[in-house]
């Protein structure tokens, strides 16, 4: 909303945070560095931008604690649509009269890459095709919200996706989809615990992966249209090997977290990471605590011990410090987790959401 806002948007957020935008007042068509470092995603104002007003100026997102994340993926495929890019002084400058459509095939799978030429495409003039594209419900979801607002986007949801261009986009009342990571999240808080929780407003579908492992790990679960429930009946998670891939295989943003799971599990485990070349910071933080993981390349071998000791551990990414919450709930003594901010990226009140499930968490001040 920050970075919005500085470009001329209109924001309004209600009491039941509904978020009213007005673009119609867009001034700026540019992204400064200080804003986007703290966001990766703020990338994803590049495609818009680029359509809609023929021109954009967004840094480079700089580095990333987990892995190289590039944006040539999002810079080729807009040169394919007639953009005349170039990057200069760590930022992405961008021009052209009019997109046009193309033919793209993505070199690696990107959610965000996906999403920037998308939605660029939208107002391309003529037919776009992604193949390679990500298949991730939060693509789907985008391109639900676009055809809301008069876009022709087709197959989303599939590895190759069609988007018939039109001259201009309306607006609309749209839902955003649960968040699907943060629901994961609490399943196996209630399955290390060896309790129970009922998630509503979620949607199951979108878990089948991770459902399918927690059942694995001795959890009965209990799905509907709009929620999912859990229940240990008070017995020991079972360790569960993990291989991470782009949807629907299992997530990567769900690896920290069984990696905190298999910690405390009754036998040894095995989790691979094929997404992110650094996504096992955690590891260190967790051995801290007593955990018996090793690792070696892209894969944690791990061993689950009776209990974890709590320590004072740090937060590196956003994931990883969900899996530190999550074994502080096991641990021993007091876990203090440091470098909070990054939780709060993707977890709103997440301290005040397990204390009504009874752990015994607040936030202090740093």
């Amino acid at each position: 909303m920050e970075l919005l806002g500085r470009m001329g948007v209109q924001l309004v957020i209600d009491e039941k945070l509904n978020i009213e935008v007005d673009s119609s007042t867009i001034k700026e068509f540019f992204a400064p560095y200080e804003l986007v470092k703290t966001m990766r995603a703020s990338i994803l104002v590049l495609g818009p931008l680029l359509a809609r007003f023929g021109q954009a100026e967004v840094s480079l997102p700089g580095g990333c604690a987990i892995g190289s994340r590039p944006v040539n993926i999002h810079i080729h495929g807009l040169e394919a649509m007639g953009a005349d890019i170039s990057v200069e002084n760590g930022y992405i400058k961008a021009r052209a009269k009019r997109l046009h459509g193309a033919k793209l095939v993505m070199d690696m799978v990107t959610v965000t890459g996906t999403e920037n030429l998308m939605m660029a495409a939208a107002l391309a003039e003529g037919t776009t095709i992604i193949e390679n594209a990500a298949r991730e419900p939060e693509v789907v979801d985008l391109a639900n919200c676009l055809n809301a607002m008069g876009a022709k986007v087709h197959a989303a949801g599939t590895d190759t996706i069609m988007i018939e261009g039109v001259d201009r986009l309306h607006g609309t009342r749209y839902y955003v989809l649960p968040d699907r990571i943060e629901a994961g999240t609490y399943l196996v808080a209630a399955a290390i615990t060896g309790g129970r929780v009922k998630l509503k407003d979620s949607n199951p579908t979108h878990l089948d992966s991770v459902i399918g492992k927690l059942r694995e790990a001795g959890a009965q679960i209990d799905t509907g249209d709009t929620w999912v429930s859990l229940d240990m009946e008070g017995q020991r998670p079972r360790a569960v090997d993990i291989r991470t891939a782009p949807f629907p295989a299992f997530p990567t943003d769900m690896q920290a977290q069984f990696c905190a799971l298999n910690a405390i599990a009754a036998g040894s485990a095995t989790i691979t990471e094929t997404v992110f070349e650094n996504r096992f910071m955690h590891v260190q933080e967790l051995q801290r605590m007593g955990a018996e993981v090793n690792l070696q390349g892209n894969t944690a071998f791990s061993t689950g011990v009776d209990q974890l000791k709590a320590a004072p551990v740090m937060a590196t990414d956003l994931r990883a410090s969900a899996s530190l919450v999550l074994a502080g709930l096991v641990a021993t003594g007091d876990t203090i987790v440091d470098r909070i901010y990054h939780i709060d990226r993707g977890y709103e009140c997440i301290e005040e959401k397990l204390q009504q499930l009874g752990a015994r968490i607040r936030r202090v001040p740093a």
